[in-house]
């Protein structure tokens, strides 16, 4: 059975199989970032409602809908090299709220940069048509590591 897929950079075609090994650890590496959605939802929320601007409002509320879609794009590509849904995981790391609004933001920094080291080592192993989405993934992070140290130094 070919599995379809429509991404960001257009249609790609994958025939599911049993994974060779770099491809193995690319699905390691999917399943944790789908476990780790819930936690990242979560914790976005709460920098939305501490957030003291509607500017920061907007600047979180954007980096929240990035997440969204890298959740949406890891289930897609989970999908088409499996043949079957990953389901949320319930071992994920709990969310735990931080001290304050500067110290989520500096969690949140330290958490995009750490993204992107990970997708970094999912991009070589990841078959290459899915590389031009990791690759987007990858800049959105570090878009967002921006963002987040334009909101710590402006409320430091």
């Amino acid at each position: 059975m070919n599995a379809h897929w429509y991404g960001p950079y257009g249609y790609a075609s994958y025939q599911p199989n049993t994974p060779s090994d770099g491809q193995g650890q690319a699905l390691e590496r999917i399943h944790e970032a789908i476990a780790d959605a819930r936690h990242d939802e979560l914790f976005y929320e709460y920098l939305l409602s501490v957030a003291p601007t509607e500017q920061e409002k907007q600047v979180i509320a954007g980096i929240q809908d990035d997440e969204r879609k890298h959740n949406r794009y890891f289930q897609q590509i989970y999908m088409q090299l499996t043949g079957k849904r990953q389901r949320q995981s319930v071992t994920a790391e709990p969310f735990q709220t931080p001290a304050s609004y500067l110290d989520g933001i500096e969690q949140a920094l330290l958490g995009e940069l750490q993204a992107f080291e990970k997708y970094q080592l999912l991009y070589k192993d990841i078959p290459v048509e899915y590389r031009d989405t990791i690759f987007e993934m990858m800049t959105d992070e570090m878009k967002h590591a921006s963002y987040c140290n334009w909101l710590y130094a402006k409320n430091k």
